[in-house]
């Protein structure tokens, strides 16, 4: 298994099946903070459905799509970032992101992601990187802000969560556009 290190004590990781209770108890930690934009506490409510989750996601990765992938700081899982879209064919991937409290703060997630797009453009040859929010979610904004994410628009009302219908900022960066970031 291989990991990245993020900072003294973090590491980024891919999450699978075997990490379900782990997994389990992060989402347990910050289910009502996670679960506030997040669709993953609604769904991993328990051991079994926390490894059918991760089970689901390790499919979607074999067959060359969405990857999961864990950041733990001081040995805990304490949040993760994700490709919860990727299509190699078309050159299009959505990344994002989710943490507890407990690991917010330390710019891990920003790291994290900057490893994500890093793969996405210069090994996998995707043209176009994409990042779907809530409106309100004000961290995750920020995070597609420091990337360098540009807000396309907003599909207002566009998603029922929690039987609340939210509006959904669509963030791009381009290939060349991360380019050249990195090299000013």
């Amino acid at each position: 298994m291989f990991s990245i290190d993020l900072a003294d004590d973090a590491q980024l990781f891919p999450l699978e099946v075997w990490h379900a209770e782990e997994f389990l108890a992060h989402i347990d930690r910050g289910r009502e903070f996670i679960g506030q934009f997040i669709g993953f506490p609604d769904r991993a409510t328990d051991l079994e459905s926390a490894r059918q989750l991760l089970r689901s996601n390790a499919e979607q990765s074999a067959a060359d799509g969405r990857r999961l992938y864990g950041i733990r700081a001081g040995g805990t899982l304490v949040g993760g970032v994700l490709f919860a879209d990727f299509d190699a064919a078309a050159g299009n991937c959505e990344v994002g992101c989710w943490m507890e409290p407990a690991g917010t703060g330390r710019g891990l997630v920003t790291k994290a992601c900057r490893v994500l797009v890093d793969w996405a453009f210069d090994v996998r040859g995707m043209h176009r990187a994409e990042w779907h929010v809530a409106g309100g979610n004000e961290k995750s904004i920020a995070v597609a802000r420091r990337l360098g994410f540009t807000c396309e628009g907003v599909l207002r009302q566009s998603h029922l969560h929690r039987g609340v219908r939210q509006d959904i900022e669509v963030w791009s960066l381009l290939a060349d556009e991360w380019a050249a970031a990195r090299t000013a």
